[in-house]
């Protein structure tokens, strides 16, 4: 309920006790959900590419999100489940944070039991020591970047099993790497971009 304030979190209305079941009522996200690769559903079972501008608006507003979690209280908030499926997009592509049934609030760690993992956004760090901080986070949020970025999926089937973060492209040797290297194809660079690390 502690997110409910901030824009980019998937807003609970309210829930009905009418039904055997309990049903939730949240927001509208007409948009729908990310997929693994970070495009949207399409007609007839389709994708939906987002355009640049757009991913980039998406990874900037969700930073912001998980900023709020670990900041504006007392106690961070760690997300723990971070990855494409959690994010849904509303009319106007405003992305909603989702699904935080693994969310928790801690000093500094949380000691875990290895559980929760998302295919390709897990920590390496978390996995050896088991142990959930910031940083966690903050991994699977670079992992969603590459996503966004790519438009591929964090975790590929294919090729044994691979992780995004495994592919060479990404391994900097030299201290550069340029984005035309990595970025979807299909994105239209008004103009070169050199990240430099």
């Amino acid at each position: 309920m502690q997110m409910s304030s901030h824009k980019n979190a998937f807003k609970l209305l309210g829930c009905c006790l009418e039904f055997p079941l309990l049903a939730l009522v949240h927001e509208n996200a007409a948009k729908g959900v990310l997929r693994d690769d970070g495009s949207l559903s399409g007609a007839n079972g389709g994708q939906s590419l987002l355009p640049w501008k757009t991913r980039l608006r998406i990874a900037k507003q969700l930073a912001n999100a998980l900023t709020y979690l670990h900041t504006t209280f007392s106690r961070p908030i760690f997300h723990r489940n971070l990855r494409s499926t959690c994010i849904l997009l509303d009319d106007d592509y405003v992305p909603k944070l989702s699904n935080f049934s693994f969310s928790i609030s801690a000093q500094s760690h949380v000691k875990g039991d290895n559980k929760i993992r998302a295919s390709g956004y897990t920590d390496p760090d978390y996995l050896a020591t088991g142990c959930f901080m910031k940083k966690t986070d903050v991994y699977s949020f670079g992992v969603l970047l590459l996503v966004l970025l790519t438009q591929r999926a964090a975790y590929s089937n294919q090729a044994g099993g691979l992780d995004i973060t495994a592919n060479p492209k990404f391994h900097v040797s030299d201290g550069q790497t340029q984005i035309q290297t990595i970025v979807d194809p299909t994105f239209v660079m008004p103009y070169q971009l050199i990240c430099r690390v």
